[in-house]
């Protein structure tokens, strides 16, 4: 009796292990389905042949796929530019394909977002770029000969993004025979130099005292007001500046008076500004907070910092950061986030050096945000949260004339010292 059912305990662990079929029963992960369908038709035995309708791309991206979630085009006289935001960093291969029908550029381990795949189908891609996802595992950037005069590619991180720059024939090309350059990586002509642009002695630098007039931004506990602050900073600096030589500065409002946000950015572009510095102070609804952090423009990296950008705009919370990512397309904006950066940078360690053996300071850093004032101006912009008003401490600070002043001093120190190690564009 016993051996008896010891044989159907066995039998039955081999009927599971092995199957009725005899073939062993193997673990199938997705990555393997992919793998298997990608490569022969035939599926094991023990498993039903999958229809040609199986939702094999409705699994998720696989592991080292780069996605083009979007993509986008702008154009200005003698440059087109194409922009492909991604989910991850990528790098297309450093060997263009060069044939008689055009260049192509391959971007390896990357796939099309359904996104962009809705805009090629519309139609939504400006010439002369045309864009194709040959296989499971690559898109390809196509230049259509006698479309352009030269090109190139950058990449850029926060967010990932692929920026491809053409310039367009003055006249219609012929590409040359692939015979006659054998082993040439970008067989394209030299692109003309530009235009000598007009000769500029000066710099010019607006500064935006933040809030103004009706709006008085935020107030502290013994009343002091952020307009009031910002203005005093705001004309100490403008003096200090205007000292410098080969420097003009100018200001978005020199009283007690309110300018809108649009006004604010479109006199800075209207002036050809080579820098914008706002400044303004910060609060926190806890008293205990205290410190400076300066802001240049970029995504908001934590809810705090879109707290802080959604006061300054005077926009709803759940607004202020929606659409940030398109304008970077603009033909200006990966340039002017570059040298932004810097300045902040440049302008937070000043900070730093010259108050720190004055006062106990508190360093937030650098950080982004879609603040307005940074968002729509064209050079490059930086905004400067000095203190906090909430901060007793900081607001008794705020109210001296020895701290707006040495405030002013650091932030102009800051400015110096970009405006000596930048390659500032002449306008």
């Amino acid at each position: 009796m016993r051996s008896a059912l010891w044989r159907i305990l066995t039998l039955t662990f081999l009927v599971g292990l092995f199957g009725l079929s005899g073939h062993a029963l193997i673990p199938f992960h997705a990555d393997q389905a992919f793998a298997a369908t990608s490569t022969t038709n035939q599926e094991p035995p023990t498993k039903p042949k999958r229809s040609r309708t199986s939702p094999i791309r409705m699994l998720p991206t696989p592991l080292g796929l780069t996605t083009i979630q979007n993509l986008r085009t702008a154009s200005s006289p003698g440059l087109t530019r194409l922009v492909l935001d991604l989910d991850t960093k990528v790098r297309p291969s450093k060997h263009p394909q060069f044939q008689a029908e055009g260049v192509t550029i391959e971007i390896p381990n990357t796939i099309l977002g359904s996104s962009a795949k809705t805009k090629l189908s519309a139609g939504k891609l400006a010439k002369p770029f045309i864009i194709t996802q040959p296989s499971e595992r690559s898109v390809h950037v196509s230049l259509p000969t006698g479309s352009f005069k030269s090109y190139k590619w950058l990449t850029l991180a926060d967010p990932p993004r692929l920026v491809i720059d053409v310039v367009p024939p003055s006249e219609p090309l012929t590409a040359p025979p692939i015979e006659s350059t054998p082993g040439l990586r970008l067989p394209l002509p030299t692109p003309p130099q530009p235009a000598q642009p007009r000769t500029k002695s000066f710099k010019t630098i607006v500064i935006d005292p933040g809030h103004g007039g009706k709006d008085s931004g935020a107030r502290g506990q013994r009343g002091t007001e952020e307009k009031d602050i910002t203005l005093k900073v705001a004309l100490k600096l403008r003096e200090l500046l205007s000292q410098q030589r080969g420097v003009r500065v100018l200001m978005t409002r020199e009283r007690d008076e309110f300018v809108e946000l649009e006004d604010r950015t479109k006199f800075a572009n209207g002036q050809e500004a080579d820098l914008f510095v706002s400044i303004h102070v910060n609060s926190h609804p806890q008293r205990s907070v205290k410190g400076i952090e300066v802001y240049h423009f970029g995504e908001a990296k934590d809810q705090r910092a879109l707290e802080v950008a959604a006061r300054e705009n005077g926009t709803p919370l759940n607004s202020t950061g929606v659409g940030w990512e398109y304008l970077v397309a603009d033909l200006l904006t990966a340039k002017k986030i570059e040298e932004s950066l810097e300045l902040a940078w440049t302008a937070k360690e000043a900070m730093v050096t010259n108050l720190n053996d004055h006062y106990p300071l508190v360093d937030h850093g650098v950080k982004t945000a879609p603040f307005y004032v940074l968002r729509f101006t064209s050079m490059p912009s930086i905004l400067a949260e000095i203190a906090y008003i909430s901060n007793s401490d900081e607001e008794d600070l705020l109210r001296t004339n020895r701290f707006t002043t040495r405030v002013a001093e650091a932030l102009m120190e800051g400015v110096k010292s970009f405006l000596a190690s930048s390659k500032l564009a002449t306008r």
